[in-house]
């Protein structure tokens, strides 16, 4: 490999400089208008490349000057150097040149296209699981007979839940199961339940601590009074 790299060197080198003064003899042959409108040519793509590149999404994408600088001279070279060829070798010649370059470049955007695409599905990051309530054929269990310390589960399980994408039935069963899960424990523990709120946001702490186990059972005085 290192033998080779200094005469693919060589090579690309020589190649450049034919260009180079192909290109030449196709600007003197082409002279003022034909220099004009090659010009003209290299403008117009650029400025497509420089809406391609703007379009384009991504962080890794190219600057619409770098993007439009490249495209015009491409434009402008391969021009010349087809006109140079034509005057050199004949018109066959050139057209022959115009088939090969673009046939290499249709190869060489379909190449970096599966190499794209290979490099995307090696580090594409799997689709999240979605993990929905349990359905009609295995209900959840009331809410009312589960101790505290479950509905406290249910009510950080049931947040977490939501966060990720769900069925829109399923995201209402499970706002539905939050909302009885609140009820009950306002009902076991008002004075805790009113705490808990107090104390932060509803979707990330865990009633459990602050909401008694059992409702408070009314006193003989407060009963005789009721009555």
């Amino acid at each position: 490999m290192p033998a080779r790299r200094p005469l693919l060197r060589f090579l690309l080198g020589l190649g450049l400089t034919c260009a180079a003064v192909v290109a030449v003899v196709g600007g003197i042959a082409l002279r003022g208008p034909g220099l004009v409108a090659v010009c003209v040519s290299g403008a117009l793509a650029g400025c497509v490349a420089a809406g391609v590149a703007r379009e384009t999404p991504g962080p890794a994408r190219r600057s619409t000057v770098e993007a439009a600088g490249q495209a015009a001279a491409i434009t402008i070279g391969a021009l010349l150097v087809v006109s140079g060829t034509a005057v050199i070798a004949g018109g066959a010649t050139a057209l022959l040149l115009v088939g090969v370059l673009v046939a290499g470049w249709a190869a060489l955007r379909w190449f970096r296209d599966r190499q794209q695409a290979a490099t995307g599905s090696l580090f594409a990051t799997p689709s999240p699981v979605v993990r929905p309530l349990p359905g009609p054929s295995s209900p959840a269990p009331a809410v009312a007979g589960l101790p505290t310390a479950a509905l406290g589960e249910e009510w950080l399980r049931t947040g977490a839940a939501l966060q990720g994408p769900l069925a829109p039935a399923v995201r209402q069963r499970i706002v539905t199961r939050r909302g009885q899960v609140l009820d009950e424990l306002e009902r076991r523990d008002p004075a805790g339940f009113a705490r808990w709120l107090a104390a932060g946001p509803l979707h990330g702490g865990d009633p459990a601590g602050f909401v008694r186990s059992e409702p408070p059972r009314a006193t003989p005085g407060t009963e005789a009074e009721a009555a």
